[in-house]
């Protein structure tokens, strides 16, 4: 496993976690993502292991549950209060599970040789995708899940 940390931009929150998977590989389209985190209309999360998480600042983060068809979502993001960083993203049906955004992780991360475009369907029209990398691409999820694709590419640390 690799330790990850983490900051906000103004410095209010820092964290650490573990992580089996810290390349930074897919990216979601989907409005909340983008509209919450993702400056060039996507987002980029890691997974890691829930219970390693350590917070420095917590009085400073916040949380949002996004509304899907009038329900309150179980997805929470955490962002700092003061900045307005996307810090991570959790989800009640997957509680051993924490995804941090690679853009405030403070570890050097592998730059990734392959990508994974996710919930295209949700996409900005104004959003040009990338070209030329080697790209899979979803209307939605895939069903490959981020612990089976590190592990078919021998990205898993254990």
């Amino acid at each position: 496993m690799l330790k990850l940390t983490g900051s906000c931009h103004c410095g209010a929150v820092r964290f650490s976690v573990d992580s089996h998977s810290p390349q930074p590989y897919m990216r979601c389209y989907c409005s909340i993502c983008r509209k919450t985190a993702g400056a060039g209309g996507f987002a980029i999360n890691i997974m890691a292991v829930n219970d390693t998480l350590e917070v420095t600042g917590r009085d400073a983060v916040a949380e949002y549950r996004a509304r899907i068809d009038g329900e309150l979502s179980e997805h929470r993001r955490s962002f700092c209060r003061h900045c307005g960083s996307a810090l991570w993203a959790w989800h009640a049906g997957w509680p051993d599970l924490l995804h941090p955004f690679a853009a405030v992780i403070d570890t050097p991360l592998p730059r990734p040789e392959q990508f994974v475009d996710i919930m295209l369907d949700s996409a900005a029209p104004r959003v040009a995708l990338h070209e030329g990398d080697p790209i899979a691409r979803f209307a939605g999820y895939p069903a490959e899940s981020i612990e089976a694709w590190h592990r078919a590419r021998g990205l898993w640390l254990e």
